[in-house]
């Protein structure tokens, strides 16, 4: 399927510029898109650009990665109501090393003539000056077209600096210099990005006297009119020591259908008719969640691992389904303290397991998981504490058998609550 076409039908297509179907069938064409650096990892918020890139990779086409390392030294004033915060130079170049890092998971470096590459601005801006920057760049695009960017509309009554106010120019220019030094002819973004990268093309055609092109991709919502990309607790990360990849996993499984039926066209690689067939198997019955669930597998897959992938199922079984002790003994050490990042801990001498704790101890005198023995008594007359998953009753005597790695203890008081005993 042609580029065009398959962005169409992934909802990936929001705006283009007149010309561009013609030349992606006429030529190799070279595109890039612009990542930001104020953090030291991509969220997924930027799948969709990322996603882009991917397809015209597919498509036979040469990508290009910029990560700003001049233009992050600024911040882009789209969508932006504030100024930006200036990030100083170790912390961006540790921030654009991370970010390489993750791009390299879903392009490919390697392929011969389209392979990937990553480009910073900060290689042909470092040894510009400001006088030569208005000169060369300045006085091609004039101020009446700056002002009618929306980027800058949107701002006036707040106010915006005189660096946010030239952040176009520079986005302008990095598309400039790559049609000239790397035969960039194409840029992509997200459709709050169409002013910058107009600019661009209009610099390429004042300046270069040369012709280039813009697709963008929809601003993606969610359909509870929330944010994409955001969760409870802010972004979602793709770096598995910010976002986990059992909470990554559960931020896809949790999406609403009519949701899921969209990010899996535009997330995934699986054809029209392979998603067409999954959705009407889910129609059938929803609750099984077959869209989300393989939207979850898809995307922490290429992410994160398959092995990532199947330690979150492992996880979301323990958490949320009816778990034995065997699935609690498949999990390595390291799987199972990650399973159980944040639950509250206590620790035992391994003495004391030679003299046997009672049940009653291990949630309340010996730990203070619960307040006092009377709760603790409650909570087992109630049958709702389990030992490594299994229900125990009132004068279960905990001995080294129980143990699970040969140091640890899994309480649970209900479904929701959780408990770790070391043996020390």
């Amino acid at each position: 399927m042609k580029l065009i076409e398959e962005l169409k039908w992934r909802g990936l297509l929001h705006d283009t510029m007149p010309g561009i179907e013609e030349l992606l069938e006429q030529e190799m064409v070279t595109g890039y898109v612009g990542f930001d650096p104020t953090a030291d990892s991509l969220h997924i918020g930027n799948l969709v650009p990322i996603t882009m890139l991917l397809h015209l990779q597919l498509a036979g086409h040469k990508p290009l990665a910029l990560v700003g390392g001049a233009t992050g030294m600024i911040g882009d004033p789209s969508g932006k109501d504030e100024e930006r915060k200036l990030l100083d130079m170790d912390t961006l170049n540790h921030n654009l090393a991370c970010q390489t890092e993750q791009l390299k998971k879903f392009l490919d470096f390697d392929c011969g003539a389209n392979s990937a590459e990553v480009v910073n601005n900060y290689d042909w801006f470092k040894d510009f000056s400001f006088l030569g920057f208005i000169r060369d760049v300045g006085k091609h695009i004039p101020i009446n077209y700056m002002m009618s960017k929306d980027s800058v509309k949107n701002r006036l009554e707040t106010g915006m600096s005189f660096t946010e106010f030239t952040y176009q120019l520079i986005q302008g220019y990095d598309f400039y210099h790559l049609w000239k030094h790397n035969k960039c002819k194409l840029q992509m973004g997200g459709s709050d990005q169409w002013g910058n990268i107009t600019t661009g093309t209009e610099l390429i055609r004042r300046k270069g006297q040369g012709e280039a092109y813009a697709i963008t991709a929809p601003l993606l919502m969610r359909s509870d009119g929330k944010k994409f990309g955001k969760s409870e607790s802010g972004n979602v990360w793709l770096d598995p020591e910010k976002t986990s990849p059992y909470e990554f996993y559960q931020y896809w499984i949790r999406v609403p259908d009519v949701d899921a039926s969209n990010m899996i066209r535009i997330f995934t690689l699986l054809k029209q008719d392979e998603i067409e067939a999954l959705e009407r198997e889910h129609a059938i019955e929803p609750s099984k969640k077959l869209l989300q669930e393989e939207l979850a597998k898809q995307i922490t897959t290429r992410v994160h691992s398959e092995a990532d992938y199947k330690l979150a199922i492992a996880t979301s079984k323990i958490l949320f389904g009816k778990p034995t002790k065997e699935d609690l003994l498949e999990l390595s050490q390291k799987d199972f303290l990650s399973v159980f990042t944040g639950v509250k801990q206590a620790t035992l001498s391994a003495s004391d397991l030679d003299e046997g704790v009672s049940i009653m101890d291990a949630l309340s005198a010996k730990t203070g998981f619960l307040a006092s023995n009377s709760e603790a008594r409650r909570a087992l007359m109630d049958n709702c504490v389990s030992l490594n998953t299994e229900k125990v009753n009132n004068g279960y005597i905990i001995g080294r058998s129980d143990l699970l790695h040969e140091k640890y203890l899994l309480v649970q008081k209900g479904k929701k609550n959780h408990y770790i005993i070391e043996v020390q």
